[in-house]
């Protein structure tokens, strides 16, 4: 049988085999090392962001080296904890492979963890005198409103990817025509139990439990979960299936491109925004929004932050806690409603 993952796994693999091969040498160690505790979608990313570092501390004088891939560990020791403050300023605005990049503070975040990862491994390697990594500070990030579906919004969305109606342009309504059922289910998938859209594109028809309302998911790390489906989940699945089994594909995937073949994230992340902007235009809607919608409205009915998270698949309930624990005003209007200054007046029977 096909497996989504273990296929996106061996792609990566590869192409982090090609990208150590323009590294330092030492780089080698550094990912063998890691390997039994990151994913190879992490160690792939990276590689990616020590390729930019490097050529930093090339290009910008730093290190006095032909290339990046020449930098030898005696001179990495000699870098300082301002070299890389000094990098995380260049990130603003910086030219790499002939083309110009700019970097939020989000991403200047990420690059520097790739960073203080190889600093702390080589330190603790013995390679390195100093971990001057662990004493640049992170960029501050800012609190952004947690943008989400109300009651209203999730039911004129739902009923444009049904209908098609608020479609904005003619190819846009003779396309939903070969795709209705499709994204239907896709879209009630994403609302109706908050995975993500990397989680639904690698589910295979025979992960859907039929019988029992019940599929299986595979989570960030490779991670097995047997999640439920709400009944209109169910219906707008089974109303896509007939569908889907009526195509002779060369793949065991549930949700199916045009072309036959998987349905990749890209497209399930245009789908979504196509749909939403003629229904909601006044918010940016995309797969994610869609699993805050979902958070949103779990939390709501449950008020058990534990269980959210074990749902959503999160790791660390800090995360959960970070994204759902102050999102509903209800709950908090009703909490503000159950203190008292002074005590309630006894209400005698008649």
């Amino acid at each position: 049988m096909e497996n989504y993952f273990s296929d996106r796994d061996k792609r990566n693999t590869m192409l982090l085999r090609e990208l150590r091969s323009t590294l330092p040498s030492f780089c080698n160690d550094f990912f063998v090392g890691i390997s039994t505790r990151t994913s190879v979608l992490t160690r792939l990313g990276y590689a990616r962001d020590l390729n930019i570092f490097f050529d930093y501390l090339v290009e910008q004088g730093v290190i006095d080296s032909p290339t990046g891939k020449d930098i030898t560990l005696r001179q990495l020791d000699g870098v300082t904890s301002g070299d890389i403050e000094a990098y995380l300023e260049y990130l603003s605005l910086y030219t790499y492979k002939g083309r110009e990049y700019t970097n939020d503070n989000k991403a200047k975040l990420r690059k520097l963890s790739a960073v203080r990862a190889l600093f702390k491994y080589l330190y603790n390697k013995d390679k390195l005198d100093e971990n001057v990594a662990s004493k640049v500070l992170s960029p501050k990030i800012a609190e952004h409103e947690i943008i989400r579906l109300e009651n209203k919004e999730m039911a004129d969305f739902l009923a444009n990817v049904e209908s098609g109606a608020a479609l904005s342009t003619g190819n846009q309504q003779a396309y939903h025509r070969h795709t209705a059922l499709r994204d239907t289910a896709i879209v009630s998938l994403l609302l109706g139990t908050g995975i993500r859209v990397s989680e639904c594109v690698g589910l295979n028809i025979d992960d859907v439990d039929w019988d029992n309302n019940k599929f299986t998911v595979t989570r960030k790390g490779g991670n097995r979960t047997v999640l439920y489906l709400p009944d209109d989940v169910t219906e707008a699945l089974q109303n896509y299936l007939a569908e889907r089994l009526a195509i002779a594909a060369p793949t065991d995937a549930l949700f199916l491109s045009l072309q036959q073949k998987r349905i990749n994230v890209r497209t399930v992340q245009v789908l979504v925004k196509k749909y939403a902007s003629g229904a909601v235009p006044t918010k940016h809607i995309t797969p994610h929004k869609l699993r805050s919608t979902f958070g949103t409205n779990l939390y709501r009915e449950t008020k058990d932050i534990y269980i959210v998270a074990e749902v959503l698949g999160h790791q660390d309930v800090n995360t959960t806690k970070k994204h759902y624990a102050a999102i509903s005003e209800d709950i908090k209007q009703n909490a503000a409603k159950t203190v008292h200054l002074k005590p309630k007046e006894n209400v005698s029977e008649n």
